[in-house]
């Protein structure tokens, strides 16, 4: 009897960090993989060709969950999850990252008895203000098999009482996805379409740095005395740019140095990350995906919960301070930033090991039933 290993997503950032375990799964001829959608950030971009040009594997099950609050919608993936996995019964369920959708799965999962995978697994920000860093802690808490992709996550969990025999250092699967898609990352057409070469690229959505007016006045100069230097690509978020608007802060923006556009597609936003001259973000991935392709990051955070990319990558947390963060561009430009190393394991083969893992975990749970 085939071993039924079904991954849960809920946004398309998670979609995007396991599209290479499709592949891989393949060629475990007693294993079938299925992927189920929440639906919690469903994006309606995300139609047939986005799939079929970059071979991404398509939701076998699709939840469509994405109306509500926080609550509602975790008490509604919950109940719906439930139906599904009490009819197909997998034997492991695996979880990305730290969004609601990978929380709730989890702790029906787990309810159920079925074994849950964490990838990514002893992430920290010590700071549980952020809505994250419970999901985090609540999934490896629930958590048999714990996927890592820096040495703080094994650090972390270790220092949690969990067991070392269950933590597996496999990478990270981000970084697979932008090793598969570098061909169509560097043919995107993005750069010519906005009419930017030398550029900063932002980011900004936490509600710290966008909910509140005097911080968001003070994000807002700071981009005004950037635009001074190079043109600024800012895609921004409905949150921000809603803000922006009830803070009557958009004529400060309207200047032909800042290029303003709605949220970008994954494949846009990896090639305007890639040939950006600096990022300056409040987001978690970026932070990866700059250290790997050696971009300089400046994460307007006062904690992170991926520390590799300051230890080992181009990564620097940074206050919402102009003076702090131009001076930190004025080393960029004159060459005297750090200039980082990509992570151990941070290769493009993390999906690869973490399924092998997956073989291992079945294979032993086998000879102890045998």
């Amino acid at each position: 009897m085939k071993k039924k290993v079904l991954t849960c997503v809920g946004t398309r950032p998670n979609l995007i960090k396991i599209t290479q375990f499709s592949r891989w799964f393949a060629q475990q001829p007693h294993i079938e993989h299925k992927l189920l959608h929440t639906g919690q950030h469903f994006d309606y971009n995300m139609n047939d060709v986005f799939f079929e040009e970059l071979g991404i594997q398509k939701p076998d099950v699709f939840l469509n969950i994405n109306q509500g609050s926080q609550i509602n919608v975790i008490a509604r993936i919950m109940e719906e999850f439930e139906k599904f996995i009490l009819e197909y019964k997998p034997h492991l369920v695996m979880v990305p990252g730290d969004v609601n959708s990978s929380f709730a799965c989890a702790f029906v999962a787990q309810r159920y008895g079925i074994p849950v995978a964490h990838i990514e697994s002893g992430l920290r920000s010590f700071d549980m203000t952020m809505p994250e860093e419970a999901n985090r802690i609540l999934i490896d808490n629930l958590t048999s098999l714990y996927f890592v992709t820096e040495p703080s996550g094994t650090k972390h969990l270790l220092g949690e009482g969990k067991s070392e025999e269950n933590i597996k250092y496999t990478g990270n699967t981000m970084i697979d996805a932008l090793v598969a898609f570098t061909p169509v990352i560097d043919a995107s057409t993005v750069r010519e379409k906005l009419g930017v070469k030398d550029y900063y690229l932002l980011t900004f959505h936490r509600p710290v740095n966008v909910d509140n007016k005097e911080n968001l006045t003070v994000l807002v100069d700071i981009i005004t005395q950037m635009a001074q230097q190079k043109q600024v690509v800012f895609p921004i978020h409905p949150r921000t740019k809603k803000r922006i608007a009830e803070f009557r802060l958009s004529d400060k923006l309207n200047n032909p140095n800042i290029v303003i556009t709605d949220p970008i597609g994954y494949i846009d936003f990896i090639h305007l990350v890639k040939n950006a001259a600096t990022v300056i973000t409040d987001s978690g991935g970026v932070q990866e995906e700059t250290t790997f392709m050696g971009v300089p990051c400046l994460t307007v955070r006062p904690n992170t919960e991926r520390p590799v990319t300051i230890t080992e990558g181009t990564n620097t947390l940074v206050e919402l301070n102009a003076a702090t963060i131009l001076a930190l561009l004025q080393q960029i430009q004159q060459g005297t930033y750090k200039k980082g190393k990509v992570p151990t394991f941070w290769d493009g083969r993390a999906s690869e090991r973490i399924v092998n893992e997956v073989v291992a975990f079945f294979d032993k749970q086998q000879a102890a039933t045998a």
